[in-house]
Formats: C-alpha cells, sequence, structure tokens
C-alpha cells in the first residue's frame, strides 16, 4: 500500500519590539531548543487565526498578524517530516501573566537578533534565522494574498 505524503502546515509569528525578538524556549525531543512562537494549523482554522493561536498559547502575549514575511518549505534532515511554514508579522499586545503557556513551553523570551544568532546551535530549526533576516530585510507582502475559505 502505497503511503500518501502530505507536509505538516504550521504557522509562526515574528512578533519584534524595540528591537528585539520574542522567542519561545520550548523541550523537544532533541532538547532544549528556541524557536518563533509556532505551532501546527489546525482544520477548520485560517492561517492567520492559527498564527494569533499559537503566539498566544505560547507566549501569553496577544498578536494580530498584519503581514506575511514569507512562506518555508523544510524538509527535516532525518527525512521524516516536511514542513510548509507561514511566517506572519504584525503587533504583539498585552501579555496575560496569569495564562499558563502550552506544554513543552519552558518560557517566553525577547532576544536580540545578536543574542538569537549566538544560539543559532539551540534553534528548533533553520527557520528561526531564516525568519528573522527575513523579517530585517523588510520582507513583507499583504495577507490579502491568502484566501480562507469556510
Amino acid at each position: 500500500m502505497n503511503r500518501v505524503w502530505k507536509p505538516n502546515v504550521t504557522v509562526a509569528a515574528l512578533i519584534e519590539r524595540d528591537g528585539r525578538f520574542l522567542l519561545v524556549e520550548e523541550e523537544t525531543e532533541d532538547g532544549l531548543r528556541f524557536n518563533q512562537p509556532a505551532g501546527h494549523l489546525d482544520e477548520g482554522e485560517s492561517l492567520v487565526a492559527a498564527c494569533a493561536r499559537e503566539a498566544l498559547e505560547e507566549t501569553a502575549y496577544t498578536f494580530t498578524p498584519t503581514e506575511l514575511v514569507g512562506i518555508y518549505q523544510w524538509p527535516r534532515p532525518q527525512g521524516d517530516i516536511t514542513y510548509l511554514r507561514f511566517a506572519f508579522a504584525g503587533k504583539v499586545g498585552a501579555c496575560d501573566t496569569a495564562r499558563r503557556l502550552d506544554a513543552g513551553i519552558l518560557r517566553a523570551v525577547w532576544m536580540t537578533p545578536g543574542e538569537i544568532r549566538a544560539c543559532a546551535d539551540r534553534h528548533r530549526s533553520p527557520l528561526v534565522s531564516q525568519c528573522i533576516d527575513d523579517y530585517l530585510a523588510g520582507r513583507r507582502f499583504p495577507l490579502d494574498l491568502l484566501r480562507h475559505y469556510d
């Protein structure tokens, strides 16, 4: 029987404030790693809504995506999974300090681009640096590029 291949669709929030980016430190099968607030698209959910939800669940900050930074296709070196990541920039709101972070998320941390580069060996994937680089290079696309049909 042939296995049907499909990529894992994910979203990521590029949250920048005063020259720092909000990352999460999370437990993975490879140990503690840094990543943008990110996660999987849920059934029936729009990409924009998924990004706002994941940012809140992983950081306790409200986030409103306003622009698409890029779409990234990354096959893991193990060859078992290909991720299709939609990365969004937007506006960060308040932090709900009473909110529990998702299981596996140790903390949300604000880091400068230099601090992010300095810990590249602890990034969840090469997409972490690439998304930051694209954001800093000014890559932005309007959200109306995406169409969601209920």
